[in-house]
């Protein structure tokens, strides 16, 4: 008799411990999600604002197809007798063939700048990465430019990325020859006046070979100078600029300039700093109520799983409950039986989730591939972020525990005491 009642109590003490597993399991599945969600989110959207705020401009002046702006050399002048401007950058890119005296030929991103106005345009990580001086023969870029007549004696200079200067065995004083086609004879011989860094992109470093020339050369390069007619063309893709250091900070002063530039320019787009991160903390809201609403479906299931355990335990103990509330135990010191059970359960279920999670985005960001281990990498794990969300657990866990602690409150005690 006692084999079979020992029997019967480890297999109740099994099966309860087998509950007990589900439960956890359940609500740490249903933590772990929003936690690698949220933490990577938020991740990206902080490196984001990052590279928003740290930008050395606060004002960049676009327009919709490629190459869209003209006459940037007149307008950049315009744009920098404006009131609280410091610098205007025109900026060209194009992709262009690079070739050796040795006769190695690889395909490049060239970036046609103003030397003087570019470097007064860049944020300090970018700065960093420059030479201590960019001048490619004319910092100004106005002698080849020559008004607009593009007759001027050339500089023939060029600033190489470090990663193409190591993959082309070249040094500084070297030579290259830029084409706009495969076909090397039509290009023209630049020398390299040194290399530059790359900044991390959002993917991590950047692998592109990078070439800096004075923005009038690649426009004469490319085509871009002027028209099959012989008009001034002078084209870009654009134009940023960098606000006085007293202003740049002041919300009201770049707005100011940015519509005396829209006045210049009615029919390109401005576009401030500023609007781009009020853009991307919309962007941010929206991406973050859909993680939350994909998330409480998991939620869900952890919590109406957790209220199936509860249910049964109150099942399996009906008859303990019932001699409690005969003996005269009040109803809320049983109902705190129940509200303690569920309490345990959730906060074991949210330590699993929250290890599960963050070992899950330390996983990717260590052995992930490509992007995945980047973008894991991004991730910042905010104690306010998980505050909420284990907060918000325990009081969906507390919501939980109403339909057991009503079922067990109203179990017939004559039906259970027979």
């Amino acid at each position: 008799m006692n084999a079979i009642r020992w029997s019967l109590r480890w297999r109740s003490l099994k099966h309860r411990s087998a509950q007990t597993f589900l439960a956890v399991a359940a609500i740490g599945a249903a933590v772990a999600l929003p936690v690698v969600l949220l933490s990577v989110g938020g991740g990206v959207y902080a490196h984001e604002l990052s590279s928003i705020e740290q930008a050395g401009f606060s004002l960049s002046v676009g327009s919709t197809g490629a190459h869209g702006l003209s006459g940037v050399h007149v307008l950049a002048n315009r744009i920098d007798g404006l009131g609280g401007v410091a610098a205007a950058s025109p900026i060209l890119s194009i992709a262009v063939d690079l070739s050796t005296p040795g006769g190695t030929v690889v395909p490049v991103l060239a970036e046609g700048i103003i030397p003087a106005a570019f470097a007064a345009t860049q944020g300090a990580a970018e700065r960093a990465l420059l030479p201590s001086s960019i001048s490619l023969g004319d910092p100004s870029d106005t002698a080849h430019y020559s008004n607009g007549s593009y007759t001027g004696p050339s500089s023939a200079q060029v600033l190489l990325s470090t990663p193409l200067l190591q993959t082309l065995n070249v040094g500084s004083g070297g030579h290259v020859r830029l084409s706009p086609s495969s076909n090397a004879t039509a290009g023209v011989q630049f020398t390299v006046e040194g290399a530059f860094g790359l900044p991390p992109g959002f993917l991590g470093p950047s692998p592109l070979f990078v070439a800096l020339l004075p923005l009038s050369q690649l426009q004469s390069l490319v085509g871009l100078a002027h028209l099959p007619s012989g008009g001034l063309l002078d084209s870009a893709d654009s134009i940023q600029v960098a606000m006085v250091p007293s202003q740049a900070a002041d919300p009201v002063a770049v707005q100011r300039v940015a519509a005396a530039i829209q006045v210049l320019v009615p029919y390109y787009s401005v576009v401030s700093l500023t609007e781009q991160t009020a853009e991307l903390q919309s962007a941010q809201a929206v991406i973050t109520g859909f993680y939350v609403g994909l998330s409480s479906v998991g939620l869900i299931v952890g919590l109406l799983f957790l209220v199936i355990i509860l249910l049964r335990r109150v099942e399996q103990e009906r008859q303990s409950i019932g001699i409690r509330r005969a003996i005269g135990v009040p109803a809320w010191l049983v109902a705190q039986g129940i509200v303690a059970e569920a309490l345990a359960l959730t906060f074991a279920g949210l330590l699993v989730g929250l290890t599960a999670g963050v070992a899950t985005v330390e996983f990717l960001a260590r052995y992930g591939s490509g992007g995945v281990a980047d973008i894991a990498g991004l991730a910042t794990f905010d104690p306010v972020t998980l505050g909420l969300l284990g907060a918000g657990l325990v009081g969906l866990a507390l919501v939980a525990s109403v339909l057991p602690i009503r079922r067990a409150l109203t179990l017939s005690l004559p039906e259970v005491l027979r």
